[in-house]
This record gives structure tokens, sequence and C-alpha cells, in this order.
């Protein structure tokens, strides 16, 4: 799988929406069928919810598998769609989707990037998922200069950091900080002296702090300290009702992440309660070669369930492949016997007895 960048206009057989588990699955269904996916995301990594909420909780419900963690499920998608090597476009979100004269559609995302695509697949969950913005005076302007919500690419050498948050993210961001040592203070703020995240996490906080290369300020924001239009720190409200100030060359705000449905509100998609409507035979929407999966879509009895999306997934496949290939019979095949099958996986199944 690779990582593209920006070009021109890309032509493929199907744009995904969305690389969380139902997304990356949509990969294989098509794959399998013969068709190329291009698959979009907002955030910079594929896994959606899974990897962003439920990373190290259990999930018992796959079939098949008695128990993973969300990140466990996610590598073992992107193990099975390896062999159909989607083009993946991370940290962009898909802008606009207009169709065209011939039956294709173009689609357009933050990054520029530009595709002609046979068929569009909406597999964005609850939506695109969003960093949490710090709402306090002043903030907005600073973000991309000196507050930020990722830690890939962010330049902390000689800096004082401030990392906000109290959940895995965040902690797992101060650690990295503080563990390549390019920061010249890393601080954790957070509303109390607890924090979420897997026990090997916090043992290594934990280090880092006994070590004094990790300091914790307890409080909550409450307001900027600038100087013009530069940052030099954030006043924090302490448990006592106190205000601390922290002196900072730089903000790390990993607060989390909500959803937002976006620009698929302007496609002139049927929608119910911010949900595309679709029919249970294909999975299409109300726009001809557009399908929607997983917990984006409505339609009567439906369940936001994991093995659901899988179903619908399967379907919107066989539904797409008639568009891609038209005037062809589509076949159902079986992994286990199909020759064809084996070749697209790229395996040698065991000579027969």
């Amino acid at each position: 799988m690779t990582n593209s960048s920006a070009t021109p206009i890309i032509e493929t057989d199907a744009v995904i929406v969305g690389a969380g588990p139902v997304g990356l699955f949509q990969v294989f269904e098509l794959g399998l069928l013969g068709m190329r996916a291009d698959v979009v995301d907002a955030l910079p990594h594929v896994g959606g919810q899974c990897a962003e909420l439920y990373a190290d909780k259990p999930i018992y419900d796959v079939p098949g598998v008695p128990m993973c963690s969300g990140l466990e499920l996610i590598e073992r998608l992107q193990q099975q769609i390896r062999p159909f090597a989607p083009a993946l476009h991370l940290g962009q979100e898909v802008t606009a989707l207009q169709p065209l004269p011939d039956g294709r559609y173009q689609v357009e995302s933050t990054a520029g990037t530009r595709w002609l695509a046979r068929t569009v697949f909406i597999a964005a969950g609850v939506g695109a998922f969003q960093p949490k913005r710090l709402r306090l005076d002043g903030a907005e302007a600073l973000e991309g200069g000196q507050i930020h919500h990722q830690l890939d690419g962010l330049d902390a050498t000689g800096r004082r950091v401030l990392v906000l948050g109290g959940e895995a993210p965040a902690v797992d961001a101060a650690v990295q900080l503080a563990e390549t040592g390019l920061a010249a203070e890393v601080t954790l703020v957070h509303r109390k002296d607890a924090f979420k995240a897997p026990a090997d996490l916090l043992a290594r906080l934990q280090a880092l702090r006994d070590a004094g290369r990790v300091r914790v300020a307890v409080g909550q924001p409450v307001a900027l300290r600038l100087a013009g239009d530069r940052l030099q720190g954030l006043d924090i409200l302490d448990a006592d009702a106190q205000t601390q100030a922290l002196a900072a060359d730089l903000l790390l705000v990993r607060l989390g992440l909500s959803p937002r449905l976006g620009a698929i509100a302007d496609w002139g998609l049927a929608l119910e309660r911010k949900l595309v409507t679709v029919d249970t035979a294909r999975f299409e929407t109300s726009l001809p070669g557009v399908y929607a999966v997983g917990d984006i879509n409505h339609y009567p009895g439906k369940r936001k369930l994991l093995v659901s999306g899988f179903h619908e997934a399967t379907l919107a496949a066989f539904a797409a492949a008639e568009r891609v290939f038209p005037g062809q019979t589509i076949h159902l095949q079986y992994t286990t016997t199909s020759p064809k099958l084996h070749e697209r996986l790229g395996v040698t199944p065991p000579a027969a007895d």
C-alpha cells in the first residue's frame, strides 16, 4: 500500500471515503472482483474509530475472532487487503463530488487531489473525525503555527511544549517528545493527575516523570498568554481555583476527536437525521454509482455493528462491479476454490489429497 501525494488527476474504479474497518474491508471486496480502489481519510493514519477510540479496547463480536483490540483488527484488515495495493490518501478530506456526463464522478480533496472515479463508496463512519479544538481566545489564529494537533511533523527542537489531554494520544505524545530529548521542556496538562492509557505507556510516563523529563500540570486551560501575536504560555485553573501560568513555545492539543458530516451533506444525497439513506440490495445512495456502507448509512432495521458493515460492503461491491464492468456477468466465486481469486490474492492453495 502506498501513501499517495497530490497528483493532477487519478483515474480509478472506486474512491472510498473513510479508512476505518468497513472502508478497509470494502477494498478487499472490490479487489476480489477485480476493481482498483483509492482510499481517502481525514486522519493521518488508517483505522478510523477503531484506531482512535478503541485502539487498546477489546472487541468481541468479529466472527471467528473471539477477542482482539481495535488496533489488532485494523492491522489484520491491512494485511488482508495488501494484495490489492490500494492507494491511501491520508490527512485529507473529500470536499467535492461532481457527476460527469459519462457516468463517472470527479472527486476532490482538501489536499488538491482529484480523481475520476467510476464509483464512490462513503464509509465515513459517523463522519470525518476532526481534532477537538482549544476553545480559547486567540487559539484559532495560532493553529498550524504554535498550536498543533498532530505530533507528526512537529519541530519541537529546543522548545517548551505543553501537551494537552488525558488519554492515550496525549500521553503517547508527551512520552515520545521526552524520549527523543529534542524539546527543551515537556509538560503534560490535564484536569487531574490520572491518565487513561495502556499500562506499559503509563509506566514509561512515570519513569520520565521520576527522571524529571516530563512535568504534569493539573488544571483546566482558561487563557492563552500572548505577546502580540506570539504565544508565550497558558493559564490554567487548578483544583483550588488558583490560576497557574505555564510558559510555552508550542501547544500540542490532544483532546480527542469529534465526528463531522462535513461536505457529504452538500452532495445532494438523500439524508435522514444526518445519515445517508440506501437500499438494502445494493447499498446504493440516491446518486447512481455512489454507495454508503457502515455507520454512515440508514435503512429499515439498520444496526451499527461491524458485521453489518462488512455485509454491506460485500453487496455494494457486487453492485459496483455491474457498473465498472457493464455487460459482463458478475459470477459469485469462493476464495476456497476459485483459481482467479487465488491469483488476485497471490496465494497458492494446498494440493488436494
